[in-house]
This record gives C-alpha cells, sequence and structure tokens, in this order.
C-alpha cells in the first residue's frame, strides 16, 4: 500500500499535488473497536485507544480557541474527563497539544464509560448532527492522510511509521501498513470524500478521482 506519489496541478492556483493513489484506490478503512491494535510499543486492543495514545497536536491558535470551546460545552455525560477539563484541556500554555489522562488523550472516553467510548469531540459532533471533521483536531479528522506543505507543492498520502517521529520504529502495529484494515466496502476516495474534500478543495478532488478510475 505504499504506491508512488502521482504529481499533478491544481488548475485554479497552480499548486503541485503529489498524491497516493493507490492508497486513496484502496479498501483501506479504520477498524478501531474491530481489532485496532493500538499505537504503543505492544499491542492492546482492549485499551480501545487507537491512535489517541498520544496528545492532539493543534494547528493554530484558531483551533486552540475552538477546541477550547467545545470542551467547555460538552455535558459530562458525554465526557468522561469532563472534571479533569476544569483544569484545562491542553499540555501547555500555547495550546500545542491535548493534555494526556491515565496514558491518552483527555477527550478519550474509554470503553466502559457509560456515555460512549471513543472521542468525546467525535460523539458531541454527532450528538448536535454535525460533521465531526467540524470539531475534532485537524490531524485527528484528517488520519490517516497525511499533509506535508512544502512551498507550493503539497504531498497527500497515508501517515507512515516515521510520520510518528522517534517513536514509530516501535509502534507495534500501525494501521495503514496492515493487511487487516483492508475490509473497507468502498475505496478511501469515497470513504473520506468529505475529508479528502475539506483538504484539497471541489477541483483536486475531481482530480484525484479522475486518477483513480
Amino acid at each position: 500500500m505504499a504506491g508512488e506519489l502521482e504529481a499533478f496541478t491544481d488548475p485554479v492556483d497552480g499548486t503541485t499535488w503529489a498524491v497516493d493513489v493507490d492508497f486513496f484506490a484502496s479498501s483501506w478503512t479504520c477498524i478501531w473497536d474491530r481489532g485496532c491494535q493500538g499505537i504503543l510499543d505492544q499491542p492492546a486492543p482492549e485499551l480501545g485507544q487507537g491512535c489517541c495514545s498520544v496528545g492532539a497536536e493543534i494547528l493554530d491558535e484558531d483551533e486552540g480557541m475552538r477546541i477550547a470551546a467545545l470542551a467547555a460545552a460538552l455535558p459530562p455525560g458525554r465526557f468522561q474527563h469532563h472534571a479533569e477539563a476544569r483544569d484545562g484541556v491542553f499540555a501547555d500554555e500555547q495550546r500545542r497539544r491535548t493534555r494526556l489522562v491515565d496514558g491518552a488523550c483527555i477527550f478519550l472516553n474509554r470503553p466502559a464509560f457509560d456515555g460512549g467510548a471513543g472521542c468525546a469531540l467525535h460523539l458531541g459532533a454527532l450528538d448536535d448532527e454535525d460533521e465531526p471533521l467540524e470539531w475534532k483536531p485537524a490531524v485527528c479528522w484528517q488520519l490517516p492522510l497525511r499533509v506535508v506543505r512544502r512551498d507550493d507543492r503539497v504531498e497527500l498520502r497515508r501517515w507512515r511509521r516515521a510520520d510518528w517521529g522517534p517513536g514509530g520504529e516501535t509502534m507495534a502495529w500501525c494501521c495503514t501498513e496492515e493487511p487487516e484494515t483492508l475490509v473497507g466496502d468502498q475505496p478511501v476516495v469515497a470513504s473520506m470524500a468529505r475529508e479528502l474534500e475539506a483538504i484539497v478543495g471541489p477541483e483536486v478532488m475531481v482530480q484525484i478521482r479522475r486518477r483513480i478510475g
């Protein structure tokens, strides 16, 4: 599933996009709570942490302000760590990363939580009939898509072990490299259409679809 990046030019603004067409054509799908082993050094499906064992990186000041406001609005019944959030949901004063509570992101409701396991922001968005990508940090709703910007060239591909930093090589499992995740009933370009279009825009989305066929 590694795939070579195929480059083309955005007809609107001239940006060069290099995309992993093979991955977008694949049947990859997130299997959180359905066999996901997590990103720790040892497989830990029972923890239900998925890729939330590390705090989410915050894109910019505006995103930080939005996440803080949403955290304050989440009801305790939907947000397991509501009490801890009173002391803030960020790990630093600059609001660059969310806090960890008991070894995972503060927004991660654990498997036994009555209000629902998984991301409290994701669940809150669904409760309000909003798209989760409107609530969650960009790095979270974009996963497993990786956006790398270099001047007027943008790479759009799957995350790799190396993208996780120094700890990537010790992860027991990386979902974009595992055959167990190739069980989707449609290609990634369809299953993640909303996320892709939010990243690239409608014109580039057309170009990607053309290359997949």
